[in-house]
């Protein structure tokens, strides 16, 4: 059952990077930044990383390290989103957001920490790839986390608030918001199997629809999830004016673009066969989960 391995999958994770943590130098920053991202969470991201692994017979241990400079990306980002000076949510995993609990100054020097610790998990002597495909995984990894990934999807989304705009520019930061860090998960695996350009290039933009599916059925938990479910605040894209598919076309019709975006998904899996299904069943959840 796919939650019981996004739960697996999640310790596994956290382990990790407790064991990570700890062999830092102690600094007034590891706390909110183990707050920050061993709080709870799914992990989705790091298991559609070990799901696509299994695809290519890769070693699960060639991919923690990948896993968890994912979950670090991931979470500086929405500590980040959290502030006042952005979304200004008090709630997050079901618990008060990092600024909340810490203070904003430590909330943004905890982000940024994570930020940089992701790329030291990748480029440490002790993740035995080849220099070769570690520079490109962290230059990837770079280019999904800047202003030409998470960062830049984000400024849009705050800029768009309130505005309206068209389906092309939703998608397009969208993509950037959610997509660039999802395509990153399965162009890093396809650089560790060794596949052509092309293939990676495939693999990429697979990511990237992923992400966007991600970020629909985020955008649909906002409307009909519930906020002890959720762990965090609900109705609030529409209060704030958000520049999402569903106020752009309505409910039926995003629900039917997500569904034609999740078909269009699962038969580029379909040549993976039986190795596919572990991803294939992450994106049946992405579409179905209620919290």
């Amino acid at each position: 059952m796919i939650k019981v391995k996004l739960i697996r999958n999640a310790k596994r994770i956290d382990k990790f990077l407790i064991n990570y943590l700890k062999k830092q130098d102690r600094s007034l920053l590891v706390n909110p930044m183990k707050y920050g991202i061993i709080s709870g969470g799914k992990k989705i991201r790091s298991t559609v990383i070990l799901s696509a692994g299994k695809i290519f017979n890769l070693n699960q241990k060639k991919l923690i390290n990948i896993c968890a400079s994912v979950e670090c990306i991931h979470s500086y980002s929405l500590i980040h989103d959290d502030l006042p000076c952005m979304d200004d949510d008090s709630i997050r995993r079901g618990k008060p957001s990092t600024h909340i609990k810490f203070g904003e100054a430590s909330a943004v020097l905890a982000g940024n920490s994570l930020l940089t610790l992701a790329f030291e998990m990748i480029a440490d002597k002790n993740y035995r790839i080849n220099s070769k495909s570690k520079n490109e995984i962290i230059k990837s990894l770079a280019f999904c986390s800047g202003h030409t990934g998470i960062a830049g999807g984000q400024e849009l989304d705050l800029k768009f608030e309130n505005k309206k705009k068209s389906l092309s520019q939703i998608i397009s930061m969208q993509k950037k918001k959610t997509g660039k860090l999802f395509s990153f998960c399965l162009y890093a695996v396809g650089v560790l199997a060794k596949k052509s350009n092309k293939e990676k290039k495939f693999l990429s933009t697979l990511g990237e629809e992923i992400g966007l599916l991600f970020q629909l059925a985020d955008d649909f938990l906002d409307i009909k999830g519930q906020k002890n479910l959720v762990g965090k605040p609900t109705k609030k894209d529409h209060k704030k004016g958000k520049s999402t598919l569903i106020n752009l076309m309505g409910y039926k019709k995003a629900n039917i673009y997500a569904n034609n975006l999740k078909k269009k998904i699962l038969l580029k899996l379909k040549k993976h066969g039986k190795k596919g299904k572990d991803l294939s069943d992450i994106i049946e959840f992405i579409l179905g989960r209620n919290f």
